[in-house]
């Protein structure tokens, strides 16, 4: 898997096959200290952006944000069900696990 500082080092394509909240996540699982102004680099968005997105993944239960020191630290709930039903046999880590092969060997 590419690092993060390589993947914000690409460039963008005209579109994305997966939203903003989903990108969010990817980034969250390969570094769960990670910053919003970080994150907000990566995918191409504000931070401010960054910041409504993961307050909409914590209200639905996606993300835990607890403060360490002056920084924010994410925990995954990988068993939560994906809401869409389109998805509605999946989970969070099944979603992940596809996206980030490696993350199982982490």
């Amino acid at each position: 898997m590419n690092s993060i500082s390589e993947i914000a080092a690409k460039p963008a394509t005209r579109f994305a096959l997966l939203t903003n909240h989903a990108y969010v996540l990817m980034i969250i699982a390969q570094k769960s200290d990670v910053r919003m102004r970080e994150i907000a680099v990566i995918i191409g968005i504000t931070e401010r952006a960054v910041q409504r997105i993961i307050e909409e993944l914590t209200s639905t239960g996606y993300i835990a944000v607890t403060k360490d020191g002056r920084r924010n630290r994410y925990q995954l709930r990988m068993e939560h069900p994906l809401e869409h039903p389109v998805e509605h046999n999946r989970n969070l880590g099944d979603l992940l696990r596809f996206m980030l092969p490696k993350l199982d060997a982490a």
